[in-house]
């Protein structure tokens, strides 16, 4: 094989913000397969906020990428050798790994996918990891009661966009918070929310109160900081709460003081943190449920592909700072 493998290494640990500082980019040969790896030509690559965490060097539920390593990542691959026999070359697989043009993965952790029954990309966003996180989110963390108030964050987002149409099929009044007009728009006018409330405005709190006058019931958290802060106070009694992540508390060198706990016992709160990994089960159940919603025309979704693997450093740091508008994805070849 004559090609080379592009691939883009950490450098440094960010101690604050991401810059280019802390990637290296380089070229060398494809990998290997070992035996009963397949060699596969990477295609898309999913950016996702959770790799913050990963270039950290601390104690979390998964182990930091190390200095020199590639940066982590699933991909939508097209299998270019298996020695295995398990595929043909040109099949579709999820399950590539890395910011990198090929990988060696082993064939018993490859799903094969049919780009007949869904968009390939999907895989990686809607229908894959951030579209289960919704689905375990909205109906284990936090499920919603019809006529609820239902307040979702980073709605116009692989996982908030989803999370509110879910919420909004099981009957709740369903209200976003996104970042700027174009978004709010798109959060009401396409995924069909009933409300949203742009998190940048400087009224934030009182925007947000009038669009929940009867208190909030049920909370998906993907953003933290002053987005949480405003929503707090409006909780009702025996709301319940699922963090599934505060991309907007990452890249701080400290963490942010938190809203009253109190709150936690005068108000019964529930409140209920996850990992998507956790539930395995949940990803085949997704799939089916959500393919056919996707089928049908009740699953909507926006994706926001970069072409290029080299511009993914600079499209990560867009993804921090909430530059994408949807499930960002970069299409590496």
């Amino acid at each position: 094989m004559t090609e080379t493998n592009l691939q883009i290494l950490l450098r440094a640990r960010p101690t604050g913000r991401v810059g280019p500082e802390h990637f290296d980019v380089v070229e060398g040969p494809p990998p290997t397969p070992r035996p009963g790896e397949v060699l596969l030509r990477n295609r898309f690559l999913s950016l996702d906020p959770y790799m913050r965490g990963r270039m950290n060097d601390r104690a979390s539920y998964a182990v930091p990428v190390q200095i020199g390593a590639v940066m982590v990542g699933q991909t939508v691959a097209q299998v270019a050798e298996d020695p295995t026999g398990t595929f043909r070359p040109g099949d579709w697989v999820l399950g590539g790994y890395g910011w990198q043009r090929f990988s060696a993965m082993p064939a018993a952790g490859l799903r094969k996918l049919n780009p007949d029954e869904a968009p390939l990309t999907t895989a990686l966003g809607l229908l894959g990891m951030p579209g289960t996180t919704a689905w375990v989110g909205v109906t284990e963390m936090s499920p919603p009661r019809p006529g609820e108030t239902y307040v979702v964050t980073a709605a116009s987002g692989a996982v908030g966009g989803v999370a509110g149409q879910i919420a909004k099929r099981m009957g709740a009044r369903v209200v976003g918070i996104a970042g700027g007009p174009e978004k709010c728009a798109f959060v009401t006018g396409e995924l069909g929310f009933d409300a949203c409330v742009d998190h940048r405005a400087p009224d934030l709190p009182a925007q947000l109160a009038a669009a929940c006058p009867n208190g909030i019931d049920g909370y998906f958290e993907n953003v933290g900081g002053a987005v949480q802060k405003a929503a707090w106070p409006l909780m009702n009694d025996f709301a319940r709460l699922a963090f599934c992540g505060a991309i907007a508390e990452y890249q701080d060198g400290e963490p942010a003081p938190g809203p009253n706990l109190g709150q936690i016992n005068r108000k019964r709160l529930s409140l209920r943190g996850f990992i998507v990994s956790d539930h395995p089960r949940a990803f085949t159940e997704w799939r089916r449920i959500g393919g056919a919603w996707l089928k049908e025309g009740g699953l909507k979704y926006r994706e926001d592909i970069v072409k290029g693997l080299e511009n993914a450093p600079e499209a990560f740091m867009g993804l921090l700072a909430g530059k994408n508008f949807g499930k960002l994805i970069i299409e590496v070849t």
